[in-house]
C-alpha cells in the first residue's frame, strides 16, 4: 500500500509492505504513483525477501500492473487478492508513521525525508519487535544502541 507524505509542499507516495503478523516487510519513497514506481517498490521487496505466495493490494491501477508485469518474467505465479478490507492492517500500521510525520508540517528536502524516514521505519520495527535474534531480551533502547 501506499500513503502520502508531504515533501517541499508536494505529495510523495511512501510505498510500505506489511506482513501477515504485522511486520514490516519493505518500504520505499518515491515521487510518483505509477507503474514504475510500483514495480520498483516490489522488485526491491522480492529482492530482499524473496516471491511471495500471496498478495494483497487496494484498487490501485499501477499495482496491480506492476505485479501484471512481475507475472510476465517470473516463472512462479503470485497470488494477486484486491480487496480493500483485507488491506486493513498495514492501513492501521500507516498511523505510526502519520502520527511521527503529522507535527513535523512536511519535509524540506526528498533526500532527507527518506533518511528520517528509515529512522522512523527502524524505530517502529523495534517498537514491534521484530528484530528479534540477538536482541532478544533487549529493551527497545538498548536494541537501539
Amino acid at each position: 500500500d501506499e500513503t502520502y507524505i508531504k515533501v517541499k509542499g508536494h505529495w510523495k507516495y511512501l510505498y510500505r509492505a506489511v506482513d501477515k503478523a504485522g511486520h514490516t516487510v519493505d518500504f520505499l519513497l518515491c515521487a510518483h504513483r505509477n507503474q514504475a514506481a510500483a514495480l520498483r517498490f516490489f522488485e526491491k521487496a522480492i529482492a530482499e525477501n524473496g516471491l511471495p505466495e500471496k498478495v494483497t493490494i487496494d484498487k490501485s491501477g499501477a499495482n496491480f500492473a506492476a505485479l501484471e508485469a512481475i507475472h510476465a518474467r517470473e516463472e512462479e505465479q503470485i497470488q494477486v487478492r484486491q480487496n480493500k478490507y483485507l488491506n486493513n492492517l498495514i492501513e492501521q500500521d500507516h498511523r505510526a508513521i502519520k502520527r511521527r510525520i503529522r507535527p513535523m508540517l512536511g519535509f524540506k528536502n526528498f533526500w532527507t525525508a527518506r533518511r528520517i524516514l528509515i529512522g522512523i521505519e527502524i524505530a517502529h520495527a523495534i517498537r514491534k519487535g521484530q528484530l528479534g535474534g540477538t536482541t532478544a531480551g533487549l529493551t527497545p533502547a538498548e536494541q537501539f544502541y
